[in-house]
C-alpha cells in the first residue's frame, strides 16, 4: 500500500469511529512547525478544512496580518499589539468617552474609531450604519475568542478586510445568490420574484454582518474560516442553503413583506446549524 494510499485509509477509518479531522490536525501542526509560516497553504487548508478550535486564533492573527508569519517575531510582536491596545484603551478613559459600565464590545467600536479618527464627539451620538456591523461581528466574535485583546485585534482585522479586499465583491453578492439559488432551485426563485422578495432579502445580515448573531458558534467559526483565509462566497452558499432549508415554509407567503420578516426572525430567534 503507498503512502497516499495509507493515508486516505487511515483518514476514512478515522472518520468511521468519530475522529474525523485527525489527519487535518495532524497537516496543519506541521504546517504551523515550518519557522516561517507559509501562508498560502495556510489559506489552502482553512479552505479545504475547519480549523481546530485550538489553533483557531492563531492562524486567523497570522492570515489576517495582526502577527508577522515568522514564529521567532510573534511574542514581541504581540506584546506591541497588548501595550497599544492597553494605550487606546486608556486614552478613552482619560477623555471619559468610556467607563467601566460600557459593554465591552462598544469598548472595541469606540477603539476602533479612534484608531481610524473616526471617534465622534460623544457616545450618545448615533450610530452609523458600518458602527451596527462592528458591534454585530464583535459581539460574535467575543463567544469564539477568550483574550479581550485578542478579540479587539481579530474583530478589527476582520472588519477591516471587509471594507478593503472584499470591498468591491460584497455588492456583487445579492446577484450571486440569485444564480445560485436558480440553479439549486428555480421554482423558489421564482416564488420569490413574483413577491417582489429579491430585493428585499435581509442581505445585511447576511452578507455585510457575515451571519453575525444568526448561527450557532460552531456553524459560524468554520464559515469565518474561509472568509478569512481569502473567499467570500461562502457567504452566498450558506445564504442559499438557508432558503433551501425554509423552502416550504417561504413558499407558503406571499409577500415580500412577510418573507423578509419570517427569514429575518428565524434566524434572530432560531438558529440553525449549517
Amino acid at each position: 500500500m503507498t503512502e497516499d494510499s495509507q493515508r486516505n485509509f487511515r483518514s476514512v477509518y478515522y472518520e468511521k469511529v468519530g475522529f474525523r479531522g485527525v489527519e487535518e490536525k495532524k497537516s496543519l501542526e506541521i504546517l504551523l512547525k515550518d519557522d516561517r509560516l507559509d501562508i498560502e497553504k495556510l489559506c489552502t487548508f482553512s479552505q479545504r478544512f475547519p480549523l481546530p478550535s485550538m489553533y483557531r486564533a492563531l492562524v486567523w492573527k497570522v492570515l489576517l496580518g495582526i502577527l508577522p508569519p515568522h514564529h521567532e517575531s510573534h511574542a514581541q510582536v504581540m506584546m506591541y499589539r497588548k501595550e497599544q491596545y492597553s494605550d487606546v484603551l486608556h486614552a478613552l478613559e482619560v477623555i471619559r468617552f468610556i467607563s467601566d459600565a460600557t459593554p465591552q464590545v462598544e469598548v472595541y467600536l469606540y477603539m476602533h474609531r479612534l484608531e481610524s479618527g473616526k471617534l465622534p464627539r460623544s457616545p450618545s451620538f448615533p450610530l452609523e450604519p458600518e458602527d451596527e456591523v462592528f458591534l454585530a461581528i464583535a459581539k460574535a466574535m467575543e463567544e469564539m475568542v477568550e483574550d479581550s485583546v485578542d478579540c479587539y485585534w481579530i474583530t478589527r482585522c476582520f472588519v477591516n478586510q471587509l471594507n478593503s479586499k472584499y470591498r468591491d465583491t460584497l455588492p456583487q453578492l445579492p446577484k450571486a445568490f440569485e444564480q445560485y439559488l436558480n440553479l439549486e432551485d428555480s421554482r423558489l426563485l421564482s416564488h420569490l420574484k413574483a413577491c417582489c422578495a429579491v430585493s428585499t432579502l435581509p442581505y445585511e445580515l447576511w452578507f455585510k454582518k457575515c451571519f453575525a448573531g444568526c448561527l450557532p458558534e460552531s456553524s459560524l467559526q468554520r464559515i469565518w474560516d474561509k472568509v478569512v483565509s481569502g473567499s467570500c462566497k461562502i457567504l452566498v452558499f450558506v445564504a442559499v442553503e438557508i432558503l433551501l432549508t425554509f423552502k416550504i415554509k417561504v413558499m407558503a407567503l406571499n409577500s415580500a413583506e412577510k418573507i423578509t420578516k419570517f427569514l429575518e426572525n428565524v434566524l434572530a430567534g432560531h438558529p440553525i446549524l449549517i
